[in-house]
């Protein structure tokens, strides 16, 4: 049903620009819902994943890590069944086991492109995808960790094994080589947005390795945008075991500009108590809101239910989170390709049908 608060119907094509900034499974999701409201969407994916299918292909042809990149074109392909099948299919014997087709199919496109970001583009246009998929920078960078104790790490994949036997916070991470330039469409996009998302996804390795890229964090800053962090609904294990969100706004400043975003969009939906004892077992529990302390961050936290368990899983739901975006960028008066609606206009996105 449509949600009360929409009563102004806007076509896809008009919607909001909105740039989303991170990688791996929850910017995917993201994706998936907000496609129904916009068609003007650039997500901007992290290149620093060093595991996995992704990290086999990366080190056997020395491409950048074709995986979360793949994951955000699936999530706006407009492609018959068939195809999106044969996207998300993953071999089960061989050499080849484990790895999906998608990334292959993206590595063969990567061979015969003059760069990567070329092949990202052929890859969209032959999934139809709504939007664009943009890596962050096309330059070959490991991501390091620097723990609380002084013992390092480098290699994305490296970063959960390390965490768990030093047994002390992440200090900070970096990416080798330090400062990468980023893509001039990823700052473009930045720039032209009225919307700009930080996240959902794993603090460390998957939204912060964007704001180490150079450009990145100053286009952000000059951007004239409403400018949130989507904060996950769980803490991950072997990363941000026992934080708050204060302490993740905290490591985003940290690692990008004091006052980067001013709002932040947490779950407020129960986690029921079965799941969250089974998530307890490996570590992990919801995350606690602590308002007062973002408060003094300078972020207003806005408490939604957006979250859903799907398998056993906590997951945010793709619909309730790009509704509750929209909501946000339509009650705050943002500009609307062009248009400037104030704080009285009820405005309704024109879902895909």
């Amino acid at each position: 049903m449509p949600d009360e608060r929409f009563s102004y119907r806007v076509p896809r094509v008009h919607g909001p620009r909105i740039a989303v900034i991170g990688g791996g499974n929850g910017l995917s999701t993201m994706l998936r819902g907000l496609k129904n409201y916009t068609e003007n969407i650039t997500a901007i994916v992290t290149v620093a994943d060093d595991g996995g299918g992704s990290g086999m292909l990366r080190q056997d042809l020395g491409m950048p890590p074709p995986g979360d990149i793949r994951n955000c074109m699936e999530a706006l392909a407009n492609t018959e069944p068939l195809m999106s099948e044969l996207m998300h299919y993953r071999f089960s014997d061989g050499s080849l086991a484990g790895q999906s087709f998608g990334n292959l199919f993206l590595a063969a496109l990567n061979g015969i492109s003059p760069s990567f970001d070329v092949a990202v583009s052929r890859m969209s246009e032959v999934l139809a995808i709504t939007g664009r998929v943009l890596p962050v920078t096309t330059a070959d960078v490991q991501l390091e960790a620097e723990f609380e104790n002084g013992a390092t790490v480098v290699g994305e994949s490296k970063i959960f094994y390390c965490k768990k036997e030093q047994d002390c916070r992440i200090r900070r991470v970096r990416l080798l080589p330090e400062r990468p330039q980023a893509l001039p469409e990823a700052v473009q996009a930045i720039h032209d947005a009225d919307m700009i998302v930080l996240g959902p996804g794993s603090l460390y390795t998957s939204i912060i390795p964007n704001l180490l890229v150079s450009g990145i964090v100053e286009a952000i800053q000059a951007a004239d945008a409403m400018k949130v962090y989507v904060c996950n609904v769980m803490t991950q294990e072997g990363e941000t075991e026992g934080y708050t969100v204060s302490d993740h706004i905290r490591a985003l400043f940290q690692h990008g500009a004091p006052g980067l975003f001013d709002i932040c969009l947490t779950n407020s939906s129960p986690i029921p108590k079965g799941v969250a004892e089974r998530y307890a077992q490996e570590g992990a529990e919801p995350i606690r809101c602590d308002l007062e302390e973002c408060g003094k961050l300078g972020v207003e936290v806005i408490l939604r239910p957006i979250a859903t368990v799907r398998d056993g899983f906590v997951r945010h739901d793709p619909g309730h989170l790009a509704r509750e975006l929209i909501l946000l960028h339509a009650a705050r008066g943002i500009r609307i390709a062009g248009t400037r609606y104030s704080r009285s206009d009820n405005y309704q996105a024109e879902e895909k049908q």
